[in-house]
């Protein structure tokens, strides 16, 4: 007992010393010197155990005044707060890690390297989205602009100019720009499958595939080809997805799965598509689908591709039909009166189309009233259009007849041939044009030849 309060005492006594060789070193300013005593001082701590010292040794070196410069040390301590969340997070305080990693703002670290930055922020939103907290989610998910994966990292300096901040050149561990990418639209489509935003996860989807990694490998491309497919089925009707639509059907490597080229296809043809026909057809793909791993297609899903599906045919009858009952119109979808009502309605309300309901007369009108200015704009462009044919066609008509007016002026010599033998007929042609009095001579001429083949 005795002896281990004497080393006790003699292990305070050596840190003491080693605190006044840190400030006298830290006064004349030897920065070597204050580091190597520094070094010691927790090196002492470490190799005794006393970690509660240790940590208090840490405090009151950090407070002590007089330094000889400002150090930043922000890149460190983003480094250490990740890996007390990585700690954290494998005790299951999910909500702890989350709050740790919020506190550190690392877009503002000048001398952090790009890569390390995306992949601490990504991590911030992973934890955000573990928690289920998804507004901070995409909060901190706008700290991040795609285009920044598009970069050229060849382009980009090797060496910084005179009093520009030095990066630091990212951990081993930190993956490649393009697996950022990848890691960030996966984390995309976990945000926006919480609110069931199809087309927005059909476009992460999209970015993924176009990934050169990823387009490489069947094995890779094609679930997620399908599920581009899938998604943008789903999706309600607008601009955007017309458009993804029509580029993914001049997707080459759609051939290898052609049960989602005719999907796509149905979609596309402006035709009435049958509902059970078509689950029929597909609810195998479906089910697949929903049981691969990482699949997210359920019963939500199928209604929404039954909705999708009577959304379009719905659109069809609109281009077909400038009036419809709406008896008939059920007919065609194979609703009820009352249900063709309601999602004619809703397609009304979100502006997918145009249409008014006589209820009393039970009659759909699709034309659209068009404004007084409108129409009179459209009649001068269709007046200016039918100016213009008309002036062409009288060109037109002008050329053919100067070209015919030339005929063919022909004169007849009635005498011996060149033979010298009975008399024959010879013909002298030339270009003039062709008018009443040529007419006649010609037909006077005609009955001098069957008057001498007479």
């Amino acid at each position: 007992m005795v002896a281990w309060k004497m080393e006790a005492e003699i292990w305070r006594r050596k840190i003491e010393m080693l605190l006044n060789v840190e400030k006298q070193m830290r006064q004349v300013g030897d920065v070597a010197g204050t580091r190597k005593a520094v070094t010691d001082i927790l090196q002492l701590c470490f190799e005794a155990g006393a970690w509660r010292t240790l940590n208090d040794q840490i405090v009151l070196i950090s407070k002590r005044r007089g330094q000889l410069k400002q150090i930043y040390v922000e890149i460190e301590r983003a480094r250490l707060i990740k890996k007390l969340a990585k700690i954290k997070e494998e005790q299951g305080l999910i909500a702890e890690a989350a709050d740790l990693m919020q506190e550190v703002a690392v877009e503002t670290f000048g001398a952090m390297a790009k890569t390390e930055k995306i992949s601490f922020i990504l991590e911030q939103v992973r934890l955000c989205l573990d928690r289920q907290d998804y507004v901070r989610a995409q909060i901190l998910s706008r700290k991040i602009s795609p285009r920044v994966f598009e970069a050229d990292t060849s382009k980009e300096k090797k060496k910084p100019k005179e009093g520009e901040a030095i990066v630091e050149e990212a951990p081993a561990d930190i993956p490649s720009l393009l697996e950022l990418k990848k890691i960030y639209y996966q984390l995309m489509i976990r945000y926006y499958a919480h609110s069931n935003n199809y087309l927005e996860i059909c476009r992460c989807y999209k970015s993924i595939y176009e990934i050169p990694s990823v387009k490489e490998d069947p094995a890779q491309w094609i679930p997620v080809l399908r599920k581009i497919c899938w998604y943008l089925v789903l999706s309600p009707h607008d601009p955007m997805q017309s458009s993804l639509l029509n580029s993914t059907r001049e997707d080459k490597n759609l051939s290898e799965i052609p049960h989602f080229r005719l999907l796509l296809k149905q979609l596309v043809t402006m035709e009435v598509i049958q509902w059970t026909a078509l689950w029929d057809t597909f609810k195998d793909e479906f089910e697949n689908e929903r049981s691969m791993l990482g699949g997210s297609l359920g019963d939500k899903a199928a209604e929404d591709l039954k909705l999708r599906v009577i959304e379009h045919n719905i659109l069809v009858v609109s281009k077909y039909y400038s009036r419809i009952t709406l008896k008939r119109l059920a007919d065609l979808l194979c609703l009820t009166v009352q249900e063709a009502e309601k999602h004619l309605s809703e397609m009304v309300v979100s502006k997918a189309l145009v249409a008014k309901i006589d209820r009393p007369m039970g009659v759909i009108c699709f034309q659209t009233v068009k404004d007084s200015n409108d129409i009179l704009n459209s009649w001068a462009m269709n007046l200016e259009k039918l100016l213009d044919l008309v002036e062409k066609s009288c060109h037109q008509i002008h050329k053919e007849t100067m070209v015919h007016k030339a005929a063919l002026k022909v004169l007849f010599y009635i005498g011996p041939n060149d033979s010298g033998q009975e008399p024959g007929l010879t013909f002298i042609a030339t270009a003039v044009p062709w008018d009443e009095q040529g007419h006649d001579a010609f037909a006077h001429m005609l009955e001098l030849i069957i008057y001498q083949q007479k």
